[in-house]
């Protein structure tokens, strides 16, 4: 379903896309669905939000230059209803780290994407080889104890 609308910025940084009601509405599922957005042939998966009753979607910076826009820009957007699975690529030295302790990877299997996402960030993020072994043992150690980071 394609719109036209203004890419709003509320700060510096922060930049989103008020959804038309009826857009989400035909998309039939509920009011915070998985979405593709497309912007000038660049299409990104995120969710629906709702933020003061109306449906917003935000535009991160990685997103706004992969599209080439800006805030306060005028853009067609189109949207569609986000069908495929979400899967969190686990590094192999992070997942064979999981696998060694039956606790934390029943823990991380049983997280959200975005915190699963959390973890993989912290550990792919790493600059030296010692900081990585670093974050993936904390990150071991916090999902042995049930906590989510």
């Amino acid at each position: 379903m394609r719109f036209h609308t203004t890419l709003m910025q509320s700060d510096k940084t922060a930049t989103g896309i008020r959804i038309p009601d009826e857009i989400v509405e035909a998309l039939g599922k509920g009011k915070r669905p998985a979405i593709k957005v497309t912007i000038n042939g660049f299409t990104y998966r995120n969710t629906v939000a709702v933020m003061g009753g109306e449906y917003w979607v935000g535009v991160s910076a990685e997103n706004r230059a992969g599209a080439r826009v800006a805030g306060g820009d005028e853009i067609d957007v189109d949207i569609e209803l986000d069908t495929e699975p979400r899967v969190v690529a686990e590094p192999a030295d992070f997942a064979a780290a999981l696998d060694t302790e039956p606790d934390a990877r029943r823990t991380f299997d049983g997280l959200s994407n975005s915190n699963k996402g959390w973890h993989v960030t912290q550990v792919a993020g790493a600059k030296t080889d010692e900081t990585r072994q670093r974050r993936i043992a904390r990150s071991v150690d916090a999902l042995r104890q049930g906590r989510v980071r």
